[in-house]
């Protein structure tokens, strides 16, 4: 089925879907290379216009596995190792639920996932926006810690996506942009890895699927230096209320996706 997917968007309909993919992927990368995330989110909404559902999610796994490991080790192994354990609460939960809830891939209704995460994520980030506090307090750090990184692995394994759970964690402890991104790319790395093995063994991932993730890695990645740069000028006020603002946006996408789907 993966395999007659993806020979049909590669021959039967030319090199469209193709093109598409890199400019929608290169538009993801330099969105992720300044806020720190979004590039999953971009990439299967845009994807699922005009790819099937097994090659939009298998499209964006190499991509964003290479871009994680340039986010995560930008200012070396030393701060990406301590940032790993700050987090392990967070990953270990990522990780070990990715892996189950991707065994479960094509029973799970594309709808139900699709509303749980977005309309909790599109009310969290607009009454960020709006100025109600949301943090949460510093003795529930840890039970928040495991709780979102189950619910994170649980979207990951079936859609690819498991960002929005972690940046309502870092916006709700007011994280500064420099730790913000360089967690969200750790975090994402070790989630990515995940994904990867998870889905080699489901056999979404295969040497069709992945050739084509494959070639999604270079506009990824130049999306991200482009990206990098403006990082670097934000500053962290306006770091944070563009976070919030692309998390609402991400959010109404699931939404409307969910509704028409």
């Amino acid at each position: 089925m993966i395999e007659n997917a993806v020979l049909y968007v590669s021959v039967d309909q030319g090199f469209w879907p193709l093109t598409a993919a890199v400019v929608v992927t290169l538009l993801a990368g330099f969105v992720k290379g300044a806020v720190g995330f979004a590039m999953p989110l971009i990439m299967i909404s845009a994807f699922s216009a005009f790819l099937p559902p097994e090659v939009a999610l298998a499209g964006l796994i190499l991509p964003t596995l290479v871009t994680n490991l340039s986010q995560a080790f930008r200012q070396g192994f030393g701060p990406a190792k301590t940032t790993a354990w700050q987090f392990r609460r967070f990953l270990i939960g990522t990780v070990v639920f990715i892996a189950i809830a991707a065994q479960f891939f094509d029973h799970i209704p594309r709808v139900a996932y699709l509303l749980l995460l977005g309309v909790p994520v599109t009310a969290f980030a607009a009454l960020q926006l709006a100025g109600v506090p949301l943090a949460l307090r510093l003795e529930h750090r840890s039970r928040a810690e495991w709780g979102l990184g189950v619910i994170g692995g649980l979207y990951g394994g079936v859609s690819g996506i498991w960002g929005p759970p972690l940046l309502v964690y870092l916006l709700s402890i007011n994280a500064s942009k420099l730790d913000a991104v360089r967690a969200q790319g750790v975090v994402f790395l070790i989630g990515a890895v995940a994904l990867l093995a998870a889905h080699l063994g489901t056999g979404l991932a295969n040497a069709h699927t992945m050739a084509f993730s494959a070639a999604l890695i270079v506009p990824a990645q130049l999306g991200m230096v482009l990206g990098y740069r403006l990082q670097d000028r934000l500053p962290q006020a306006r770091f944070r209320r563009w976070t919030q603002a692309l998390l609402v946006v991400t959010g109404l996408n699931l939404i409307v996706q969910a509704l028409v789907a």
